[in-house]
């Protein structure tokens, strides 16, 4: 297959007008099969990694159940997300042990859709100040033990783990995984000192920058300076126009660069489907357009995919090769799948989206399949 005519996101020039081959899975130098594939007036981009969701279609990574995470993946593909590391929460061992094994069952299965390249877990490991939407009752302590026997039940799918730092253990802990697996700073009241002193033990991102955190003031930058002062770090950021504000998500980008920060969705069950009550960890969600909340009015995720967050950055300044960058680039570098996805050399798997003139989503070819 070529794909002609189009802007192709290049990692250096940002878009470039060439063609995109690809024979098989992989993309190429060039095409023997003599099909074509005419792009002319949109964009070609690499399929996007969302390493932070929960859930979309009705279903919940945390639900332990397989149909659903089937329905996430194909969700997910038909959004030009093409890489999915789904989120847990904060939840009693035995049932993250069950959410682990269900990941791990897709995974050897290689069931249809996007492909699952990771576990992000999103918990239990947090601040009960700072818990958000997650279930204080099943907070626990910095154990790397526990860790361990969920990456074990895994196979080697966990990528990332949250930890709040000023956690009894949690430097401890922060040194004795990060070697295998990424930590990232999140649900936390931690100050500048105490941040940068978990990015000095080993941590290297922060979940969804200035949501259940303290804010970054003068006298105060909290753990938003303290990623910024750690240049190995990476940053989500949520882009739905609801968790964080428009000015805030382009002071992000001039603060960070563009290289620093990782796009991610936070969406939960109720992504693609309509307003109503909805689960998320135990607790009741209420979403009316893309706002989720939980019955006392704390934001509880997002409603919005990764696709969509991407074209909302667009729409608050974000240059579009910078916003590529952070949904497809970042989020693949940040847990080591780089080498195969995340951008169109010759050589990587051939996940292409192809965008309209208004990044509306127009085809996605998946392991050099047009879906």
């Amino acid at each position: 297959m070529k794909i002609t005519g189009g802007k192709v996101f290049d990692l250096q020039k940002g878009f470039v007008e060439r063609d995109v081959c690809f024979d098989d899975a992989l993309l190429t130098q060039d095409s023997r099969d003599g099909q074509t594939y005419d792009a002319s007036g949109c964009y070609v981009i690499p399929g996007l990694t969302d390493v932070h969701f929960h859930g979309c279609k009705g279903a919940d990574f945390s639900d332990a159940d397989p149909e659903g995470l089937q329905t996430m993946a194909e969700y997910e593909l038909s959004r030009g997300v093409t890489q999915i590391c789904p989120a847990g929460m904060t939840l009693l061992e035995d049932q993250l042990l069950k959410v682990c094994k269900n990941a791990a069952a897709h995974r050897r299965e290689n069931r249809p859709g996007a492909e699952l390249v990771g576990i992000n877990l999103e918990g239990p490991f947090l601040s009960l100040a700072k818990k958000g939407a997650q279930n204080g009752d099943w907070l626990h302590a910095p154990d790397a033990a526990m860790l361990r026997r969920l990456m074990d039940a895994a196979e080697g799918l966990v990528k990332l783990v949250s930890v709040a730092p000023e956690e009894p253990g949690a430097m401890e802990f922060i040194k004795e995984v990060s070697e295998d697996v990424a930590v990232s700073v999140a649900h936390t009241t931690a100050d500048y000192d105490t941040a940068l002193e978990a990015f000095r033990c080993g941590a290297r991102q922060v979940t969804h920058l200035y949501n259940a955190m303290p804010g970054f003031t003068h006298r105060a930058p909290g753990v938003v300076g303290a990623a910024l002062d750690s240049p190995w770090s990476r940053v989500e950021l949520i882009s739905d126009g609801i968790h964080v504000h428009p000015a805030v998500v382009r002071a992000t980008f001039k603060m960070f660069g563009a290289d620093r920060v990782v796009l991610i969705s936070d969406t939960m069950r109720a992504a693609g489907m309509s307003d109503g009550e909805y689960d998320l960890g135990g607790q009741n969600v209420i979403v009316k357009g893309p706002l989720a909340t939980l019955a006392d009015g704390t934001i509880a995720g997002s409603a919005t995919d990764l696709m969509a967050c991407m074209k909302t950055a667009v729409s608050f300044g974000i240059p579009l090769a910078d916003a590529v960058r952070a949904a497809a680039v970042n989020p693949a570098q940040a847990i080591g799948i780089f080498d195969r996805v995340g951008s169109l050399e010759p050589g990587k798997r051939a996940n292409v989206v192809v965008l309209d003139g208004e990044l509306n989503v127009k085809a996605v070819f998946f392991k050099g399949r047009k879906v």
